[in-house]
């Protein structure tokens, strides 16, 4: 089973980016679950939301996970060590920051020796939605680095989920996501 858990702040889009992770791949026939752990937070209070996906059908429906892949979108949290619990030594990591590696692993040193990617999301849902709403920008860079399908099935996918907004907004996000494609090193 794949497990992924975001971490972002109440109000940057994952859950929403959970759950539509959780629909594309629903519509490649995988099994999925896609839920938020929060209280009565307000909008930038931390929270997390998590994906699993599997070929079978998923009877664990508990919030406690050994994550594959860990989605860190807002970027204060990486200073957290909250980050690294219950992973593995191959958990990969995915940061929103505008900071390189190095500087980076200067300021999070709990995330040494850890698989790390990273990209701009904030700045990149900016420049392309026009809001700081990092979550489709994540996927973009989650497609890339875990290749868990190909991502034009993944944009057609996705540009089918979002087709419920107005096309000012489908558009942006497409454009989010492919440029967090490119970018995520």
């Amino acid at each position: 089973m794949l497990q992924i858990r975001w971490h972002s702040r109440a109000g940057q889009g994952a859950v929403t980016g959970a759950k539509a992770l959780a629909d594309v791949m629903a519509r490649t026939g995988k099994y999925v679950q896609a839920y938020s752990v929060y209280g009565a937070e307000k909008r930038g209070a931390p929270m997390t939301a998590y994906d699993k996906i599997d070929d079978s059908p998923i009877l664990d429906h508990s919030k406690w996970m050994t994550p594959d892949y860990v989605l860190v979108i807002d970027p204060s949290l990486v200073l957290s060590e909250e980050i690294v619990d219950n992973t593995k030594d191959d958990t990969i990591f995915i940061v929103t920051t505008h900071l390189s590696k190095d500087e980076l692993l200067k300021v999070a040193k709990h995330l040494e020796g850890k698989k790390l990617y990273i990209v701009d999301a904030i700045k990149i849902s900016q420049e392309e939605i026009g809001r700081a709403i990092p979550n489709t920008p994540m996927l973009g860079a989650f497609v890339k680095v875990s290749e868990i399908l190909p991502f034009e099935e993944f944009l057609n996918s996705i540009t089918d989920i979002l087709s419920k907004f107005p096309q000012k907004i489908i558009d942006g996000n497409i454009r989010a996501i492919k440029r967090a494609y490119e970018e995520v090193k």
